[in-house]
């Protein structure tokens, strides 16, 4: 059961066009309960492709401010509408990052590393699909509580921290075991919290999202300005995907629980995009070299065990933090490769085939999940009747008043 004090966290994992998983489950949820997302829930947080499916679940109707704009169905209307555009075919795509990184480490010929393009996808077509689906909104405009990862890779503009009483000329600055210069991870977040203490950073959400997409071997970072409202001060931000920190362990700790009141009932969702960490026997791992481990011919192992070392190391004390309260709604994408309605685990597959396994991955997680997807649905369908309360009992009161 929820109650005034509760609290329901969303997290949304990231995963490129697997973002449908959660998109279809979504709009699972909002066709059962009748209800909008933001109507039911309060936090909303998650990297990459679920900061995308966050925002825009928040993004307000010009009609009725209070009211989001789109619906789960929507997004998922949008991956299959702009997934090709966003990721186009290109089959050699990892031969050009390949070339351009040997390139970069031999020969340095100018005119190669044009025609090479870096091996990224061009940034311009998320740009516009993101453009597009959030307009002008600024992350203060968001309807609840919203938290956007990602990490700021150019630490130029951070501030020296120091001891109180340390020598200007000490080397080092110890306050918080930050180093000046160095890159750093960020939450961009609005909440709507009684413990906010922190004015919302005045930024396009479109800015914050690409920022938190730009996965690292597909997108080049996305450079833009944040303001701090109260004063004025205006900060640069180089960013890259949030996954490389961000999982529901470190957002909660690190970017939600500061502002919850101590006895806030938290109860977390977790919407996840398949797992794809595979195991490695010690021979295949040295058969892979210096170079062989961030190639993305064997997939990237290293990168993907990077991603997922922090939550791996921190998910059983975290489950017990939360108990009973971590609804977890995931599987594994590994176990079924070669099987013929298996998702691709790449996060660049838009192709229609694609399209059908990953909605029919979807639905096999709510299938094997059923008794806690219902539990879920109910539990937030019980939170959008607590907040609703107040605004009832006011209007009972009001009518009271002008029958007397």
């Amino acid at each position: 059961m929820t109650s005034s004090n509760t609290k329901i966290v969303l997290f949304n994992y990231g995963g490129g066009m697997r973002g449908l998983i959660p998109a279809h489950i979504m709009c699972r949820i909002e066709e059962e309960t009748g209800l909008n997302m933001s109507d039911m829930v309060d936090i909303f947080a998650g990297p990459s492709t679920g900061a995308i499916l966050n925002a825009a679940l928040n993004v307000p109707s010009e009609a009725d401010p209070a009211k989001p704009k789109y619906k789960a169905r929507h997004m998922v209307r949008f991956y299959e509408r702009e997934g090709e555009r966003i990721f186009p075919a290109d089959r050699f795509r990892d031969f050009r990052g390949f070339v351009h990184d040997f390139n970069n480490r031999t020969m340095r010929i100018g005119q190669l590393q044009k025609l090479l393009r870096h091996g990224h996808y061009s940034p311009s077509h998320l740009a516009k699909c993101l453009t597009d689906l959030y307009g002008d909104t600024v992350l203060s405009q968001s309807i609840r509580s919203l938290v956007v990862p990602l990490y700021n890779i150019d630490g130029g503009q951070l501030k020296a921290a120091q001891e109180p009483g340390e020598d200007q000329n000490t080397p080092v600055h110890t306050q918080n075991n930050f180093i000046d210069g160095g890159g750093h991870a960020v939450w961009l977040k609005h909440m709507q919290l009684p413990k906010n203490q922190k004015p919302t950073p005045h930024v396009k959400m479109r800015d914050a999202i690409l920022a938190s997409c730009a996965a690292p071997t597909y997108f080049p970072c996305h450079h833009f300005t944040a303001t701090d409202p109260v004063r004025g001060h205006t900060r640069e931000y180089s960013g890259i995907d949030g996954s490389i920190f961000d999982n529901p362990c470190v957002s909660y700790h690190g970017a939600i629980q500061q502002h919850l009141q101590p006895n806030t009932k938290t109860i977390m969702i977790m919407l996840g995009t398949g797992h794809t960490l595979r195991s490695f026997k010690k021979d295949d791992w040295n058969r892979f070299g210096g170079l062989g481990v961030v190639d993305p011919s064997n997939d990237l192992p290293l990168i993907n065990i990077l991603f997922h070392a922090t939550e791996s190391a921190l998910i059983e004390s975290f489950s017990q933090t939360l108990g009973k309260n971590l609804y977890n709604f995931n599987k594994s994408m590994v176990t079924g490769i070669g099987a013929e309605n298996t998702p691709n685990t790449s996060i660049d597959d838009a192709s229609p085939e694609n399209f059908v396994r990953l909605k029919t991955f979807a639905e096999e997680i709510i299938e094997e999940n059923r008794h806690r997807f219902e539990t879920v649905c109910n539990l937030l369908v019980k939170n959008y009747e607590n907040r609703e309360k107040p605004k009832n009992r006011s209007l009972w009161q009001r009518i009271r008043f002008f029958k007397k």
